[in-house]
């Protein structure tokens, strides 16, 4: 599963993946996954602060383009997922509080698959069962 930061940079600025990451979300036998919280945050950012608009006039163009371009599936948010960032102990001593990290985590973690992100505040959650990948 990869984090809205990665799907981010890998349609707007490949130069911020690791080699590592790069070569992983770019090799075309991976299946890739993408939690709807993680699109849903590209269309509030893409509205709101303008981010990709240069390539997308409009936040549907946006989506068919997540789903037909970037080798991804879109996972839905199920209530197997609320029910585990309901569960989730937050990282205080960082003051993370974005709910969309916490839905993201969640969601990885309920289906055991590893999260690539750039977040430095996610290894935090490891103890809680999220397998990470960092790009950093």
């Amino acid at each position: 599963m990869i984090d809205t930061n990665i799907l981010y940079y890998m349609i707007d600025e490949k130069d911020r993946l690791t080699k590592d990451v790069s070569a992983l979300v770019f090799d075309i036998e991976n299946s890739l996954y993408v939690s709807a919280e993680t699109v849903k945050e590209l269309v509030v950012a893409h509205r709101h602060k303008h981010l990709l608009q240069h390539r997308w006039k409009t936040t549907d163009d946006l989506v068919k383009a997540v789903r037909k371009n970037y080798n991804l599936t879109i996972l839905p948010v199920d209530i197997n997922v609320v029910h585990r960032m309901a569960r989730l102990q937050i990282n205080e001593a960082e003051e993370h509080h974005d709910p969309s990290d916490h839905i993201i985590i969640a969601h990885a973690i309920t289906m055991n698959m590893p999260l690539i992100s750039s977040d430095r505040k996610f290894p935090f959650y490891r103890e809680q069962g999220l397998d990470l990948v960092s790009n950093f």
